[in-house]
């Protein structure tokens, strides 16, 4: 029988790629932020508030502040008055775009 690689190698997940990028985009919302931004490439804060339905004003900038802290996100500040902050992704989270696009046709096929 021959051996598969295994998810996680480290049963505590502290080495683990999964582990490390279910930290990074897991949770309630920074997949939907993720699909908003990618869908429309660059975006400002209150329109991708109002395209992340349910969303609170914290969890939202919690949310951002932490996918720019890991480089998912980038956020371009332009000192005008008012001041317009516009979000887009970075090579880094484009690169994970075909496989969030995998993971969402095993779902269209597997659950149904």
């Amino acid at each position: 029988m021959e051996k598969h690689e295994s998810l996680c190698g480290d049963i505590s997940g502290e080495r683990c790629g999964l582990k490390r990028v279910l930290d990074i985009i897991g949770g309630k919302w920074k997949i939907m932020i993720l699909c908003v931004i990618d869908r429309e490439g660059t975006i400002r804060y209150g329109e991708l508030k109002r395209k992340v339905f349910g969303i609170t004003n914290t969890m939202l900038a919690n949310s951002l502040k932490e996918m720019e802290d890991d480089g998912l996100v980038k956020r371009v500040q332009y000192m005008e008055m008012p001041v317009r902050v516009e979000y887009s992704l970075t090579e880094k989270a484009m690169s994970i775009v075909p496989i969030l696009l995998e993971l969402k046709r095993w779902g269209e096929e597997n659950l149904k």
